[in-house]
């Protein structure tokens, strides 16, 4: 199977112009068409690794990011997201084509693929068992992810969304950029110089916005999953020592639920499995002000004999 790395950039753009590039994350198969130049720059870069499906393929997702169809094509040119040929979201201002799109692929599963239970959370493994920071935007989860990825060989299972399979009990992967925004942009850099970061984005909802491409050993395992072992409440506070600290399962239960999109699609049996997934791990609060440290408090916890 090639991957998107192999296309010459104009393959990519014909793809992209034409019948769509059919791109494989994790579970999904996402059909994108766009003809914005920055929307193609940032898959060349964030999914040169990813498999590509036959252009006549079946997609679980058809999706577009492009101009509108009026007079703002050319002035103060706007970016829309089209899903099926509808327009779920409003336009956003036309430089933030690639960031629109990563959104929009949020949506399409978080919104869709109920076969999963899926919990706002970030997603990392360290061999058959995964570790999940369930947070609100803001705790400094996309931070520590993208450390405990490119610097600590976790293998990134999502930055943005954990898919809980009921008929596994595992966590399904689906490695795709690694968001980051505003100061946590330097610190990464600064961290992980070796980092492939896209364009920074200015202006956006969200602030200065910026993707990370996902380490491509990630990409590669994507079709291996893992089983739920630490439920880890993440919160960054400016100065603040790093500080791990055991909760009750029933507190940790409540954050999945508070964090999960479609809890209420599955009914008694979400609650049953949730409850059997922080039953299965070692929960904890952890707030932290300096990444090194976070790290190495990390470590300790996953070499600890109780976990």
């Amino acid at each position: 199977m090639s991957t998107l790395g192999e296309l010459s950039p104009d393959e990519l753009q014909r793809r992209l112009r034409g019948p769509g590039l059919r791109l494989r994350t994790g579970p999904v198969v996402n059909c994108v068409r766009s003809s914005l130049d920055e929307v193609a720059e940032g898959l060349a870069l964030h999914y040169a690794a990813h498999p590509l499906s036959a252009e006549d393929g079946f997609a679980d997702f058809h999706v577009q990011v492009d101009r509108p169809l009026n007079w703002r094509r050319w002035m103060k040119p706007q970016a829309v997201f089209r899903f099926d040929g509808e327009t779920p979201f409003a336009p956003l201002p036309g430089a933030q084509g690639f960031p629109m799109l990563e959104w929009g692929l949020n949506w399409c599963v978080s919104a869709h693929c109920h076969q999963y239970l899926i919990v706002h959370a970030a997603v990392l493994a360290r061999g058959e068992h995964a570790l999940v920071l369930p947070a609100p935007s803001g705790a400094g989860k996309s931070t520590l992810t993208a450390a405990l990825a490119l610097r600590d060989g976790w293998r990134l299972l999502s930055d943005e969304l954990a898919l809980f399979d009921p008929a596994t009990g595992e966590l399904v992967p689906l490695a795709r950029p690694i968001s980051l925004k505003n100061a946590s942009i330097e610190v990464i850099a600064r961290l992980a110089p070796e980092a492939r970061m896209g364009r920074v984005v200015r202006e956006t909802v969200k602030g200065r916005v910026t993707h990370v491409q996902p380490p491509p050993d990630a990409v590669r395992d994507m079709d291996r999953g893992a089983r739920p072992r630490w439920v880890i409440l993440p919160r960054y506070r400016a100065a603040a020592p790093a500080r791990l600290q055991r909760i009750p399962r029933g507190q940790a239960f409540m954050r999945l639920v508070d964090n999960a999109f479609n809890y209420p699609v599955h009914g008694a049996r979400g609650f049953e499995f949730l409850a059997d997934v922080v039953q299965a791990c070692d929960c904890h609060e952890f707030e932290y002000g300096d990444l090194g440290e976070a790290l190495q408090c990390l470590a300790q916890l996953e070499a600890s004999p109780d976990g």
